[in-house]
């Protein structure tokens, strides 16, 4: 059994500038900059031929390389804020890659993604944060300034089965250029 997602490597130096970020704040658990990533497609705990066809057909993607911009320090969940995150714009092309390891995924017998993609980086996992205090958290923040970057490829990552969290390993890297 394995633990599978598609995503995007984040550089290193935005990594870094995103740890900048951490600070003490109740329920929060920080995601160590080397596992900071851009999930495109979360496959979960799979067996071996079904990780195998998901390759395979993410393996057919063809998209030209493109451009991210991580553009704000937010929060997911509202009324019950369960992640602080780096918003991220990749624009058409972004979108497009995302929907394509979706047909991936769906043509290797994984059922339908039934949350909406919004781009992101995940930079902690909230339990139990009260939203007044997530808000006190995100008002005080600087406004986020970093450059965009250029993604060239993206990767198949694993994780623990069962359990999720990093550390993450890199099982394919897939490049992003026009196929002829």
């Amino acid at each position: 059994m394995l633990r599978l997602f598609a995503g995007l490597e984040i550089p290193e130096q935005h990594r870094m500038r995103l740890s900048l970020v951490k600070s003490p704040l109740p329920g929060a658990k920080w995601v160590k900059p080397e596992d900071m990533h851009l999930t495109l497609r979360f496959a979960g705990d799979i067996d071996n031929r079904t990780a195998e066809e998901f390759a395979g057909f993410l393996a057919e993607i063809e998209q030209e390389p493109l451009e991210v911009r991580l553009t704000e320090i937010a929060a997911f969940g509202g009324r019950e804020p369960r992640a602080i995150i780096a918003v991220a714009d990749g624009g058409e092309r972004l979108d497009a890659l995302q929907r394509a390891t979706e047909r991936a995924a769906r043509s290797a017998g994984l059922a339908l993604e039934p949350r909406s993609f919004k781009a992101h980086v995940t930079l902690a996992r909230l339990r139990g944060t009260r939203p007044d205090v997530v808000a006190h958290f995100l008002g005080s923040r600087p406004p986020l300034a970093l450059e965009p970057f250029r993604v060239e490829q993206f990767v198949l990552f694993s994780s623990r089965p069962n359990a999720g969290g990093g550390p993450y390993v890199v099982e394919e890297v897939y490049p992003l250029q026009r196929r002829r």
